[in-house]
């Protein structure tokens, strides 16, 4: 059902058009979400959000509010909620915007609507939390609203907390090592994992790296997932020991190295989505990128929030093959060999 958004005030707006055909269906933002609105009460059938806030700075020197924020996420949310649903999401609230002082926040707070639906996850101290889940457009707006610049989302869905369904590898330079070096090693985990018979897909962290992940069938336990990382992180970096490191430990890392960070793979340990926009100086993505891309050369704020939306519609959504049934590696067969 499309949404309606009913204003705080009497006035009342037509709703906004349907969802577009192709590859990516999109939103018009502007209709759901007006730009001179201070907040706004949107309707999605029987589900209510509250926007508040709206025109606070969450980028002062970009010129851009929490209003800009949820109406990217509107633009996105057909290609990024499949991305996201029936998963943990762990917050990571920036109530004061990019520049302000963030705070972790795993259990869903209260009070929340009814229909937010929780994943509760038993943590090694007894303790159960109750995660909240990214379902629809208007979780996802929830979500947003509490200060939510980036998302991150449990490595498994929700039916199995232990058993996720990639594996990845969170390429970070250390000091003294440039972006150009990021990218090398990219390239190294792809041909590595393409000589055992893995697709890899890269995106970039909005950060400071490249994220690169291997759709896995689900079998493995969580552990088992990170030891595999560790072997083949382990083993890049012996083979290319001048621009590899797997050294976890900071002190001990050499410099001028990229670390092929498998430690991600441990447990409870989340990545920003695809998609995501981080608290980063230019409100750079987390974006879905080609290996041709990554041959060429990409940096960091090629992919922004002000025009990932045009790129998602002329691209289409580089990371659905994360998202299909076929071509998911089995670890298993490592096991055998």
């Amino acid at each position: 059902m499309a949404p309606r958004r009913r204003a705080p005030s009497s006035e009342r707006r037509a709703a906004p058009p349907p969802r577009r055909s192709g590859t990516v269906s999109t939103l018009d933002p502007s209709a759901l979400l007006p730009p001179d609105l201070p907040e706004a009460i949107l309707d999605f059938g029987d589900r209510r959000v509250h926007l508040t806030n709206l025109q606070k700075p969450f980028w002062p020197a970009l010129g851009l509010t929490k209003g800009d924020l949820l109406r990217y996420y509107i633009t996105v949310s057909p290609a990024l909620l499949p991305h996201l649903r029936d998963r943990a999401m762990v917050m990571r609230r920036y109530p004061d915007g990019a520049d302000g002082k963030s705070f972790f926040m795993k259990r869903a707070p209260m009070p929340r609507p009814a229909w937010i639906e929780l994943c509760s996850i038993a943590h090694g101290s007894g303790n159960v939390i109750e995660f909240p889940m990214v379902q629809d457009l208007a979780s996802l707006l929830w979500v947003v609203n509490l200060g939510c610049i980036d998302l991150n989302q449990w490595y498994a869905t929700c039916d199995d907390v232990d058993r996720p369904d990639a594996m990845h590898f969170d390429l970070d330079p250390g000091p003294d090592a440039a972006f150009a070096q990021v990218r090398e090693t990219a390239v190294v985990v792809r041909e590595a994992t393409a000589a055992i018979g893995m697709a890899a897909y890269a995106k970039t962290t909005g950060s400071r790296g490249i994220h690169v992940y291997v759709p896995i069938a689900r079998g493995p336990s969580q552990h088992a997932v990170w030891e595999v990382a560790k072997a083949l992180a382990s083993e890049l970096a012996r083979r290319h020991p001048t621009l590899v490191t797997a050294e976890y430990t900071i002190a001990k890392r050499p410099r001028g190295r990229v670390l092929v960070d498998y430690n991600q793979n441990a447990w409870g340990r989340t990545l920003a989505s695809v998609y995501s926009v981080r608290p980063s100086a230019r409100a750079a993505v987390s974006t879905p990128v080609t290996w041709a891309e990554v041959d060429k050369g990409i940096a960091i704020d090629d992919f922004r929030i002000d025009n990932l939306p045009a790129r998602l519609r002329r691209r289409g959504d580089l990371w659905a093959p994360m998202l299909a049934a076929r071509g998911r590696f089995d670890l298993t067969t490592l096991a055998a060999d």
